[in-house]
């Protein structure tokens, strides 16, 4: 088949974004009522903010803030980890950063699936953080043995989506009658399943080492345990999500209030309890309830560089040190003002933030800015053009996660009170090893994108000379 008869894995990505959203806001009502909470605020920051408004669209990337979403899964096998890198790198999606969850508590070690391009992202940077469960940091052997028995009886891919996957790997693409039969059979594997695969007496010890156990291996699928729109002013939400019946958790996870966002600041409702079915040994269907699908809203900011990261590493451990926050909120005011506090030593203006070298920038030349106030004979600096007014710098959006911040949604939705404990134990190499491929390293990439904003700003600038 001619590549040019095949889908862009932009489309078909955009298109799996647009689905999963509808069928979560089936599934979930209250992610509807977030969305329209999320427009809401979004509209009035920018009407409030003509500068903000203008920037956004300068870079052209304000339409991708009301496409944004981010959503998260959780697998049980490596089999189940590796198929799913195969089906997103269908999407244009491949596997950023490694994270290990286990140094805050929760058995799993991560990687989040995006697109990478400028461009691709401009279209639509649908991302899915996706967990792979650590079978290894279960205490009880017998019980680790039955959860993993349980998982490999199951397939939580259609033979259609394997078929069309192998398909795009084997021709290179999908054409447009595929692709909409690839989406429509990948959204299977995130589909919500009400009757468990597991007897109500295994869901109880498995729930009893820790929740997210039970959430990975009791079901047929591990379905989207939540879907995320990104808002431009997440103390906002905070406060209008309970105006719309909406309880949010009492922390928003990440960085205090700034005003050069940093990172990403992340909070949520708490997960719904729902009705689910056990089969017993006698065959027979007893009712039960299942906790884990929950609602999460993101606000985006600079990514920060390998200095910027340590010092925000830092300050949060800092904060910290003074006030550890409680899964029930019962301290947030405390932890709150330690965290406002430890903060102040991060500089909270862009052009600090980039001279000293915390965070990563987009350089553009300005256009129409007068080539006779340049002079060919001498060489300038990108501080000199900045000065002059010749190049404009924006942040460059963290496309990423942080794993302090992920634990802590997943802690606040699960509960984790009374569960087993782990101690921090990441396996980047077996995680790799699982998944296929390496993950990519976010320093470099975000470092790779700024130096070719600069390379642009030399090639369009010439004849002037820009020296590094």
């Amino acid at each position: 088949m001619n590549s040019a008869t095949f889908t862009s894995t932009d489309v078909i990505r955009a298109s799996f974004s647009t689905a999963m959203s509808t069928m979560y806001r089936t599934e979930v009502p209250a992610y509807g009522t977030l969305l329209e909470l999320v427009a809401q605020v979004n509209d009035d920051t920018l009407a409030a903010s003509p500068k903000l408004r203008h920037r956004l669209e300068q870079t052209e990337t304000l339409d991708r803030i009301s496409e944004e979403r981010h959503g998260a899964i959780r697998v049980g096998t490596p089999a189940e980890l590796a198929m799913l890198r195969r089906a997103f790198a269908v999407m244009g999606m491949y596997p950023v950063g490694y994270y290990d969850l286990s140094e805050a508590g929760v058995p799993v070690h991560s990687t989040a699936f995006r697109p990478v391009g400028d461009e691709a992202l401009k279209i639509n940077p649908f991302r899915v953080f996706t967990s792979l469960l650590r079978l290894d940091l279960i205490d009880d052997g017998a019980l680790r043995e039955e959860a993993r028995k349980t998982l490999a009886a199951r397939q939580i891919f259609t033979d259609k989506a394997i078929l069309l996957i192998e398909k795009a790997e084997a021709a290179g693409g999908l054409d447009a009658a595929d692709a909409a039969l690839f989406v429509k059979e990948i959204l299977e594997t995130f589909r919500w399943h009400d009757q468990a695969s597991v007897s109500s007496d295994l869901y109880r010890r498995l729930h009893d080492a820790h929740r997210l156990i039970a959430d990975v291996v009791s079901f047929k699928g591990p379905h989207i345990n939540h879907l995320t729109p990104r808002t431009l002013d997440i103390d906002a939400v905070q406060k209008l999500m309970p105006a719309h019946g909406i309880a949010p958790k009492a922390v928003i996870e990440g960085p205090p209030t700034r005003e050069c966002p940093i990172l990403l600041r992340q909070t949520s409702f708490k997960a719904l309890e729902e009705a689910v079915s056990f089969r017993d040994e006698e065959g027979t269907w007893a009712k039960g309830s299942h906790t884990a699908r929950f609602g999460e809203i993101e606000q985006r900011g600079v990514a920060l560089t390998p200095k910027g990261r340590a010092l925000y590493d830092r300050l949060l451990a800092q904060a910290r040190e003074v006030v550890r926050p409680a899964p029930d909120g019962s301290n947030a005011a405390a932890y709150i003002a330690a965290l406002s506090e430890a903060f102040k030593a991060f500089p909270d203006d862009w052009n600090t933030i980039r001279q000293q070298g915390l965070g990563y920038f987009r350089y553009t030349p300005v256009e129409g800015f007068p080539r006779a106030a340049l002079s060919a004979r001498e060489p300038a600096s990108l501080e000199t053009l900045v000065a002059m007014g010749a190049v404009v710098f924006d942040p460059i959006v963290y496309e990423d996660f942080l794993p302090v911040s992920a634990a802590g949604i997943f802690q606040s939705n699960l509960g984790d009170n009374g569960a087993q404990k782990f101690a921090a134990s990441p396996s980047q190499q077996e995680f790799e090893a699982h998944l296929g491929m390496p993950v990519l390293d976010e320093f470099a990439h975000y470092e790779g994108l700024e130096k070719a904003s600069i390379a642009r700003c030399r090639r369009d600038l010439q004849p002037v000379a820009l020296v590094d």
